[in-house]
């Protein structure tokens, strides 16, 4: 079981290093989409998971939501609008389709975040994730044995990763991603994208969310990534080796806090492309996740009184 697990994670880092080769020989740094280490550690080491099972919505889902961002960043500045609509319409996109792609949040949140204005952004975003999907397919058609079955933890995990239903967690996101909105820019820090995709699956499953009751360990393996991915581009800039490299270092981060927290793996990828990206980078994760954790307390408490109100009327 660990030989296959490990086969799998050098499988997604391998991935993530000919992303970031493409990148560095085409020119398109876009092609080195952050949420590919997300997408590829899950898909990979959890064949019988959400992500894995859905291989249209893998393909597709972070494309269309990459295609409204970079429409968005092309024609609103920077600011709480381009924001608002980014996560609005990708919501919506999730909603409607009832897709468990959450990363696709990331990828319509990336060019309004960045000002990516490429028109190769979209393009590679389908290029990435359809190689993904493929990949998905290819692997599963080639095993021999059928994957085991799914332990409690994958459970839970499949249960985080599933579509938003209803309505009532939007208040508390809403908190989170609006005021960060609003103050982030004012105190130049910058969005981090991959953490609004943490606090859709928080936010929308608290019940279920492995570490909703864990804040400080998440906390950490945010930071921790974000640093390990900085430190790399640092010592070997850019490209296939510091991108695997930051891939197996957030893997390690995780493992040791226990968690299995796809997003935080994508952070330690931002870096790959940043323009540049130092302890103002690591500072705006830190400060971004705190806020995270504050808003989802401050929802919960919320949402405790209102329930005991309501049983006490």
């Amino acid at each position: 079981m660990r030989f296959e697990r490990a086969r799998a994670e050098a499988l997604a880092a391998a991935l993530v290093a000919a992303a970031a080769l493409g990148a560095r020989v085409s020119g398109v740094d876009t092609l080195m989409f952050p949420e590919l280490g997300a997408l590829a550690h899950d898909v990979f080491t959890r064949p019988q998971g959400a992500w894995a099972r859905a291989t249209a919505h893998l393909a597709l889902v972070p494309a269309l939501a990459a295609l409204i961002g970079f429409g968005l960043a092309r024609w609103l500045p920077l600011g709480l609008p381009a924001l608002t609509l980014s996560l609005g319409s990708t919501l919506l996109l999730l909603g409607l389709l009832r897709s468990p792609l959450a990363p696709a949040i990331s990828a319509g949140l990336l060019p309004v975040a960045l000002r990516v204005r490429s028109p190769w952004y979209p393009l590679s975003i389908l290029l990435v994730t359809s190689l993904l999907a493929g990949a998905v397919l290819l692997r599963a058609s080639l095993r021999r044995t059928a994957p085991a079955p799914s332990d409690p933890a994958s459970r839970i995990d499949d249960q985080t990763e599933k579509a938003a239903s209803g309505w009532r967690w939007l208040p508390g996101y809403l908190l989170f991603a609006l005021l960060a909105g609003v103050f982030a820019p004012a105190c130049h820090l910058l969005l981090v994208p991959p953490l609004f995709v943490v606090a859709y699956e928080m936010f929308a499953h608290p019940q279920v969310c492995p570490w909703r009751a864990r804040p400080w360990a998440l906390l950490a393996a945010c930071v921790a990534g974000a640093a390990g991915g900085a430190a790399a581009v640092a010592w070997l800039g850019t490209g296939p080796l510091s991108a695997a490299l930051s891939l197996l270092a957030g893997v390690l981060i995780v493992r040791a806090l226990d968690l299995h927290v796809p997003p935080a793996l994508a952070i330690g990828l931002l870096p790959q492309i940043l323009p540049r990206a130092g302890w103002d980078f690591i500072a705006s994760v830190a400060l971004l996740c705190a806020w995270l954790l504050l808003s989802f307390a401050l929802a919960s408490l919320a949402a405790r009184r209102l329930s005991t109100e309501g049983r006490t009327a």
